[in-house]
C-alpha cells in the first residue's frame, strides 16, 4: 500500500493580467475587461522513499511559465459558437451581433475555449500543465484559478491508475 499526500503550490507570482469579455447569448456579452487572475494547483502524489512525493520546482516553474504566456494579453474564445474571429494582416477581427471589434494580433491570444471564464481557463491551464510533463507519482491534480476575492474555479485530472 502506497502512501499518498497533497501538495499545494500557490506563489503570489503565480497570476497574470488579462483582458475578457464572456460572451452569455447570440446578442449579450459582457463588455471589454480585465483580471488579475491567480492560479494554484492541489495535487495528490505517492510519497517517495526519500521523504517527499514531487518536485515542487518542477510545479511551480511550469505554473509561472503558463502564466506568464497569458499575461497582459486579451484573450478571446477561438469555440465561441457566437462569434466569428479571423485574422486580418495585424489584426483580429471579432464579429459578434453584427458588429465588428478588431484587436492588435500581437496582442491578442486566441485560446482554444468556448468562453473566456474562470472555469474555462482552469481547463485550459490543467490541460497545458498535464501536457508539459508527467510524473508518474502523481494521482491527482487540482488547478484553480481565480479572477478576484470569491470567484474561483477549479479543475481536475486522476490517473488512470486510481488511488
Amino acid at each position: 500500500m502506497s502512501r499518498l499526500t497533497t501538495l499545494r503550490i500557490g506563489k503570489q507570482s503565480h497570476k497574470f493580467s488579462a483582458a475578457h469579455y464572456t460572451v452569455f447569448s447570440s446578442t449579450e456579452r459582457e463588455r471589454l475587461h480585465g483580471h488579475n487572475y491567480f492560479v494554484s494547483i492541489r495535487m495528490v502524489a505517492e510519497m517517495g522513499p526519500q521523504g517527499f512525493s514531487a518536485d515542487y520546482n518542477v510545479y511551480k516553474n511550469t505554473l509561472q511559465t503558463l502564466c506568464d504566456e497569458l499575461d497582459e494579453y486579451m484573450l478571446l474564445a477561438a469555440d465561441c459558437p457566437h462569434q466569428s474571429i479571423e485574422q486580418q494582416d495585424e489584426f483580429i477581427k471579432v464579429g459578434f451581433a453584427g458588429k465588428d471589434q478588431y484587436y492588435r494580433a500581437d496582442e491578442t491570444l486566441i485560446l482554444p475555449v468556448v468562453n473566456v471564464t474562470v472555469e474555462e481557463l482552469s481547463h485550459y491551464l490543467l490541460n497545458q500543465l498535464c501536457a508539459r510533463f508527467h510524473d508518474p507519482s502523481v494521482v491527482e491534480i487540482e488547478l484553480s484559478v481565480s479572477s478576484g476575492p470569491g470567484q474561483e474555479a477549479s479543475s481536475i485530472w486522476r490517473s488512470s491508475k486510481g488511488m
